[in-house]
């Protein structure tokens, strides 16, 4: 009992009973908070089974190839959409493609995702939700280390 309940009883604007019951109430919610989670659902007889896959339902990877640079937005809108973007910028200039990479690094970056280089003018760019593993290596490299067979 706290000493404001002691002083509220002393002058009579507040029951002893009542508050020996709000004691025992609470006692028992504390005791129903430290039961182990196999003994709630025992009690319940409710079964509160989560999916580990059902957030990834709606995991969707967008294929774009953009013309100009105009269409770098719907990129970032993706983006923002939290989904993976494989761009293909091989139909676009050489200028604008450099553009385009420029741009979707600043957004990945601001989202807290990846971009990641797939092939030739070919990139993966994820949000934050998406982890990556791995690398992909470019084909000149790996020529340079292994001798031609003829």
């Amino acid at each position: 009992m706290s000493v404001m309940n002691k002083f509220l009883n002393y002058f009579g604007l507040q029951e002893e009973e009542l508050e020996r019951e709000r004691e025992r109430t609470s006692s028992d919610e504390e005791q129903e908070i430290e039961t182990p989670v196999f003994e709630a659902r025992k009690q319940s007889g409710k079964n509160n089974v989560v999916s580990i896959h059902s957030s990834q339902k709606n995991a969707r990877v967008v294929l774009i190839e953009p013309h100009s640079y105009d269409e770098a937005q719907e990129i970032a809108d993706q983006l923002k959409s939290r989904r993976s973007v494989v761009v293909n910028l091989q139909r676009m200039r050489r200028d604008q493609a450099i553009r385009v990479v420029d741009f979707l690094s600043g957004t990945v970056y601001a989202l807290g995702g990846h971009i990641s280089k797939l092939g030739s003018d070919i990139f993966l760019c994820t949000p934050d939700t998406v982890e990556v593993m791995g690398t992909i290596t470019e084909m000149m490299s790996e020529e340079a280390d292994y001798p031609k067979m003829r």
